[in-house]
């Protein structure tokens, strides 16, 4: 079973063959895939033609191995990467991994175009990503907490790209899922951390995952807290993890002259940013992109969520069967309160 799109926004929960191997290749059974917006964002505006299965933050259980495959046998526990660059292009000398032809080629399908496949029961990985993009889970580590493990790669590639230091003031603009990772891992550089969001449920977990001040700022001037904390400044740094009209505008009120302004919501091509020239150029601010992961990371972004650093699992607020899908992305597109992140477990089906 699979919950596959099929245009117009729409998901249907469809009986599909399970995934026949290629030699170098394995049979994974999900048993937990993360919503991730990069998903919602494709069904919500039919950003690409159907029929395919979203979902790659996937964690399951090997079920099959295809020839010539001796690392992973059938009974592994692992979690895989979508993406893995070919590390030898121009772009991967330059470690731009996410711009690599082969990195921009989805290893992971359930069936269809390959597009992840997560929201299956079972993904077949391809030969590339078998090599380089499959990590083993410890015991002890839940499927659902393995699921993370790809996007904390993302969030680490950013933090590690904009190099905070300690003493650094740093606003995280959003505290949803990834907004909450980016104040968990900005916090261990030592740099203090500063949100805001408009739930304050959420605003709440962002004080106990190491914030030293959360605002609303439709209540607050975000700005002028930020100037207060820092002697007249503003922050050092700014991590977008949001995309709504003026975040950017208020990212640049709310930092100093020569600070670092990384987007990392704004992966809409529709998207647009009117912005003061001299606020960038004249205040020699950095404005700079970050997106997807990083292989050179992979080991260490799987420890940080293994060993328990990051407690991610306190994200989780829904844990849904298949056939419950479409709730679960109604409610990741329009969170309130009682929602985070959502994952699916596809051998769940009611």
């Amino acid at each position: 079973m699979a919950a596959v799109y099929t245009g117009q926004g729409q998901i249907a929960i469809q009986s599909i063959p399970i995934p026949s191997l290629l030699p170098g290749e394995i049979l994974v059974r999900v048993e937990a895939c993360g919503i991730c917006h990069t998903d919602l964002k494709k069904v919500e505006h039919d950003l690409l033609p159907p029929p395919r299965i979203y979902g790659h933050e996937s964690a399951g259980v090997v079920a099959a191995v295809g020839a010539g495959v001796t690392r992973f046998k059938p009974g592994d526990r692992v979690v895989a990467f979508h993406h893995i660059p070919c590390r030898d292009c121009f772009y991967c000398q330059r470690k731009l991994y996410a711009q690599c032809e082969t990195y921009k080629k989805v290893g992971i399908t359930a069936g269809f175009e390959p597009a992840g496949g997560g929201f299956s029961q079972y993904i077949r990985i391809m030969d590339w990503i078998v090599r380089d993009g499959v990590e083993l889970i410890p015991e002890g580590v839940s499927f659902e907490a393995a699921s993370f493990v790809e996007p904390v790669n993302t969030c680490h590639k950013a933090v590690v790209l904009a190099n905070p230091q300690p003493g650094d003031v740093v606003l995280v603009q959003g505290q949803g899922p990834i907004g909450l990772i980016f104040t968990m891992l900005v916090k261990r550089t030592g740099a203090t951390v500063v949100t805001t969001d408009t739930i304050p449920e959420r605003m709440a977990l962002s004080r106990r995952f190491g914030a030293a001040e959360t605002w609303d700022p439709r209540q607050v001037d975000v700005a002028a807290e930020c100037r207060r904390l820092t002697a007249g400044r503003g922050v050092d740094q700014v991590f977008i993890a949001a995309s709504v009209p003026g975040i950017v505008g208020q990212a640049i009120a709310a930092s100093r002259p020569g600070s670092k302004i990384l987007l990392f919501a704004q992966t809409s091509d529709t998207e647009r940013i009117e912005l003061s020239g001299a606020g960038i150029c004249k205040l020699e601010r950095t404005l700079f992109g970050c997106y997807s992961a990083s292989v050179d990371l992979q080991a260490e972004s799987a420890r940080l969520v293994f060993s328990g650093d990051l407690p991610v699992e306190e994200l989780i607020s829904h844990r849904l069967p298949l056939r419950a899908i479409s709730q679960g992305i109604q409610l990741a597109l329009h969170p309130d309160g009682k929602s985070l992140k959502i994952v699916v477990q596809p051998q769940r089906l009611s």
